[in-house]
Formats: structure tokens, C-alpha cells, sequence
């Protein structure tokens, strides 16, 4: 068997994240798809679309408008080849993620030379599901569910302590690990403040491409910046908050959770032959993964296993890192991970902000969080980074980057 190709990152781009019901709300999913893999392409004049080999999206929802396979839609709304496929691939909040592992397999094993990979979620838009009645014309009502997040139709066989709401998983991990309330707001202040100072000093203008938002009447508006971040947060205000699931003693608050959120996010992938083909110098080079999995209760701690197990598979150790973008799902989940790495440098975690601040539209979160260490990588010149999600269902996933 052939030695497997290089794996680089040449581009990432990203929408502005919008609030539930938000700024990004009147935009489609697929459209959202498609505005990311145009804009990601114009940047790459010299590239021939046809030459792409296949294009993976993640996506966490797949019950509305982003159905039928919204890779394979994203190629034909932005009027790519139509040789060009497209696949769909699911891992929940870690969809996107897996989508950019997906695309670096095809090429490092020789199947692509180039690839697009992303992901996509529209919180705002997700439909409210009917089940199917097992016999015809049942007498009574029927239930409608939210397709926006968490369990929904869940099998009665499942233990019940592995279907918990997302936010007692939280709870959970602050008990396990004696995380205080306080510890849990001082880290979502902190996510607030490196974000807002990011968008300040023009950290996110390499890869955040704005997105034109149809009116009812007008002109379409520019939505050109993330729109939970809160540049005025203070302890006094998350403090105020009241626990979103625990009446008694709870600790988890909409204020140190991540909100709902509606983005996307994509990245070109390319071998050596292919990194030809575009004319540019590659933002960094994909090292190594690894997907892990843990009691589904616990879900938030399944990067623990995930980093370990990808670091060393790539060789390096958490001294090596320059950067490590963990998905800010929960302030607790984070603050549980970093508890279980005590030789993490706590400095090179998401220094530009996490989800809690800037969002977490589920599929599109990871293919955010591997642009965000790819520009990192590329401002700081050179580097080790590492970028990681906790999963629904209990699994982490990661994903090693170098330059």
C-alpha cells in the first residue's frame, strides 16, 4: 500500500454566526451552504471547479430545508460542475468536523486530489417533525417535536440516565469535577471579552465573509458580524441569570451556555498535486484525528480522550500546541476537560473567543473551530494546533493541524 498523500488546509471562511431568530434567520440552510462555497472558491480564482474532487458538509438536523444531501445542493445552487458530487455526513455538533475528516481521508488514501469540506445549521429554521402513527387514523392527538436541538423521539430501551436534557449533562460534569457557578460564568465572561476583542483588532477578517440578507422589501443588508457576542457582559450580569435546569441548586445558565445559532462554515483541502492546481500557500497541514467515545451522560468530556489519543498519533504532546479550539458547548464541559489536562496551558485556549460567545450552529461548529486553528496557525507563522468538539450521545472528535 502507498504511503498516504499530505493533507493541507490552502483556505476557511465562515459566515458571521446568527442568533436564534436572528439576523441570519430569513436565509435558508442551503443557501447558507452555498454563500460559503462561492465566497471560498472566489478566493481561489485560479482553481478550476471542476477539478474538485467531492464536497462533504456536516449537518446535525437534516428533518427541513437542508434535506436531500445539502452538500450535493450547495454544489448546484452555486453553480458548480455539475460533475462536481456532493455527500452528507452527520456526527451532530461535530458534523462539520467529521465532513473535513471525511474530505482529508478521501484525498490522503488517493481517491480526491482536491476536496471542499463544511458544514452547515440553521437553529432558526429547523422544522417541528410529525412521527407516523404505527396504525392508520389513531383516535386522540398527536405530538409535534423541535428539530432544534437535544433528544426528540427518544427509544424507551435506552437507559434514561444517557437521554438527560444537554444542559443536565453540565450539571453533571460541574458536580463531578466541584465546578462552581461562579468559575462557570467567569469563563463565559472571558469567551465574551476575547471575542469581542478579536472582532475589535481585525482578527476575523482573514476568514468571516459576510452574508446578504434578503428584506421583504429593499435591498438585501449586509449581516457582516457575529451576533451573540456581548461586548458589555460582567459578572454582575450572568450572575443574575437563573439555572436553566436545575430549579434547586443548578449552576448551568443561558449565560454560561452556548446559545442557538444559525452559520456556516467551509475549507479547501488539497494533496501536493492539487495545492498546484491553486496557486497559494497552504494555511496549514492536516497531522492527525481521532474519535473516541464515553457514557452518554458525560458527554461533554468526550475531547478528553479524543486530544490524547490525536496528539499521539501525531507525535506531540500538549507542550507542543500553539492553539487549541475546544467547543464551548457548556462553560462546565470546558472547564471538566480542562481539569482532566492538567498540562494544558490554559493561554492558547480559543484565544479569540468559544462558541458561548460566538455561537454554535451545531453542523457548522466544527468547520468553524479548524479555520479558526488554520489562521491562527498561518498569523502566528508556524505551530501545532488542535481543534475539538464534545458530541450528543457521548463521542469527541479532534483533529491536528501544523505548519
Amino acid at each position: 500500500m502507498s504511503r498516504p498523500r499530505d493533507v493541507y488546509v490552502v483556505d476557511a471562511v465562515r459566515t458571521p454566526v446568527g442568533k436564534y431568530s436572528g439576523g441570519l434567520a430569513a436565509v435558508r440552510p442551503d443557501d447558507l451552504a452555498t454563500h460559503v462555497v462561492r465566497e471560498l472558491l472566489a478566493r481561489t480564482p485560479q482553481l478550476d471547479p471542476a477539478r474538485i474532487g467531492d464536497v462533504f458538509f456536516g449537518n446535525a438536523n437534516g428533518a427541513g430545508e437542508e434535506n436531500r444531501d445539502v452538500a450535493r445542493m450547495a454544489v448546484l445552487l452555486a453553480g458548480l460542475p455539475v460533475t462536481v458530487p456532493g455527500v452528507t455526513v452527520n456526527r451532530l455538533c461535530a458534523s462539520g468536523l467529521e465532513a473535513v475528516i471525511q474530505a482529508a481521508r478521501a484525498i490522503a488514501l488517493g481517491d480526491v486530489s482536491i476536496a471542499l469540506a463544511g458544514g452547515v445549521e440553521s437553529m432558526s429554521r429547523a422544522p417541528w417533525v410529525l412521527p407516523k402513527p404505527e396504525r392508520a387514523f389513531p383516535a386522540g392527538h398527536a405530538e409535534l417535536y423541535s428539530t432544534t436541538l437535544g433528544w426528540r423521539m427518544v427509544n424507551p430501551r435506552l437507559e434514561p440516565r444517557w437521554t438527560v436534557p444537554l444542559g443536565e449533562s453540565a450539571e453533571l460534569i460541574a458536580e463531578k469535577h466541584d465546578i462552581t457557578r461562579r468559575q462557570q460564568d467567569a469563563y463565559a465572561l472571558a469567551s465574551h471579552e476575547k471575542a469581542a476583542a478579536a472582532w475589535k483588532d481585525g482578527l476575523y477578517d482573514a476568514e468571516v465573509v459576510p452574508v446578504p440578507v434578503p428584506q421583504r422589501k429593499g435591498d438585501p443588508v449586509l449581516f457582516d458580524r457575529d451576533e451573540c457576542v456581548r461586548e458589555n457582559a460582567s459578572l454582575e450580569a450572568l450572575a443574575g441569570l437563573r439555572p436553566s435546569f436545575r430549579t434547586e441548586g443548578g449552576s448551568v445558565t443561558a449565560g454560561n451556555a452556548s446559545p442557538l445559532n444559525d452559520g456556516a462554515a467551509a475549507l479547501l483541502l488539497v494533496d501536493e498535486e492539487g495545492l498546484k492546481a491553486t496557486g497559494r500557500e497552504p494555511l496549514a497541514r492536516i497531522s492527525a484525528s481521532a474519535a473516541t467515545a464515553i457514557e452518554p451522560h458525560y458527554f461533554g468530556l468526550g475531547p478528553v480522550e479524543a486530544v490524547n489519543r490525536a496528539l499521539a498519533k501525531a507525535g506531540r504532546t500538549f507542550a507542543d500546541l500553539s492553539v487549541l479550539e475546544l467547543n464551548e458547548a457548556f462553560a462546565a464541559q470546558v472547564l471538566g476537560c480542562v481539569a482532566e489536562w492538567p498540562e494544558l496551558d490554559p493561554s492558547i485556549l480559543n484565544p479569540r473567543g468559544g462558541a458561548i460567545a460566538i455561537g454554535h450552529p451545531l453542523g457548522a461548529s466544527g468547520a468553524r473551530l479548524v479555520g479558526a486553528v488554520a489562521h491562527q496557525l498561518r498569523a502566528g507563522g508556524s505551530g501545532t494546533g488542535v481543534a475539538t468538539l464534545c458530541i450528543g450521545v457521548g463521542q469527541g472528535l479532534a483533529l491536528v493541524l501544523e505548519r
